[in-house]
């Protein structure tokens, strides 16, 4: 079974109690995680500029008796970050209890959902909620090939909730399209889950370039865009199945909607007002009185 915490949530959790020289190493290892710390003890030392004693230390601090057993759950990391899902199926058949799978479900999801809210920075969630709630900024939306479903999700309520949002197109072709009308401070929501796709690192890399600021839902790994976001969302997202669970993504995603809903109330009311009576225009739902 995988390991309660990753590496880094362990280096996020004691980051503030590192020396300096060992932020620097926490930065430099966090900088292309979790493949950076799986070269030799010397070769990560002089990547991050910093001593060998400096990285034996930090491991320490970590929770791991020496560098080798640092390695070694590094790798296990990797095999869970990028396995397919046929490994995923033939890893959980091989591990799985006897009990009925709506309870192992739901237990595994019920652990990812503990594990996750226990993580999140309330503060942080409230600086990229009262982001949201800005009109002043733009709101771009996108996902990706399984993702993409969550971002509509997002879009179709945020649309209600404030005007502004745009939905980018699953075409990555005109992706630069979208790009061209970022503007410093606008917002870019990612979503972007194990498997990472190259095309959503370099949208969101163009969009920084920018000057746009990046609010990213991923999974307790970490996207590459990790680097590029203002606000990260690291949702656990292994359960007894081949495919990942979006469980604990949809509750922030719900949440989040929530509470930008609560900020723009007075706006958002007269909005969905308005859009109740073009509804009733178009007949689109049926009425019973």
């Amino acid at each position: 079974m995988d390991s309660p915490t990753t590496i880094l949530e362990r280096i996020q959790g004691k980051f503030e109690s590192l020396t300096r020289a060992e932020r620097q190493l926490a930065n430099s290892l966090l900088d292309n995680y979790p493949v950076s710390g799986l070269s030799s003890i010397t070769a990560v030392a002089h990547n991050a500029g910093v001593s060998t004693p400096t990285v034996a230390r930090m491991v320490q601090k970590l929770g791991f008796k020496g560098y080798p057993q640092f390695q070694a759950s590094l790798r296990h990391e990797l095999e869970a970050k990028y396995s397919s899902p046929i490994e995923k199926h033939d890893h959980w058949a091989e591990s799985a209890p006897v009990s009925h799978i709506l309870n192992r479900f739901t237990d595994a999801v019920i652990q990812n959902l503990r594990q996750t809210l226990s993580q999140i920075d309330p503060e942080m969630f409230d600086a990229a909620c009262a982001m949201l709630a800005d009109e002043k900024r733009s709101i771009n939306v996108v996902g990706g090939r399984i993702t993409q479903s969550l971002a509509d999700y997002f879009f179709k309520h945020m649309q209600v909730v404030r005007p502004r949002v745009v939905h980018i197109s699953s075409n990555t072709n005109i992706w630069t399209h979208y790009v061209l009308d970022m503007k410093a401070d606008d917002i870019l929501v990612t979503f972007d889950i194990r498997r990472y796709e190259n095309t959503i690192l370099k949208l969101a890399t163009m969009a920084r370039e920018r000057g746009v600021q990046i609010i990213l839902f991923t999974d307790q790994w970490g996207s590459p865009v990790s680097k590029l976001a203002t606000h990260r969302f690291n949702c656990r997202i292994e359960v007894p199945s081949a495919w990942d669970s979006s469980v604990v993504t949809m509750l922030l995603v719900e949440t989040m909607i929530a509470a930008v809903q609560e900020h723009t109330w007075s706006e958002t009311k007269d909005r969905m007002k308005t859009l109740e009576n073009l509804f009733d225009q178009t007949r689109l739902f049926r009425k019973f009185t």
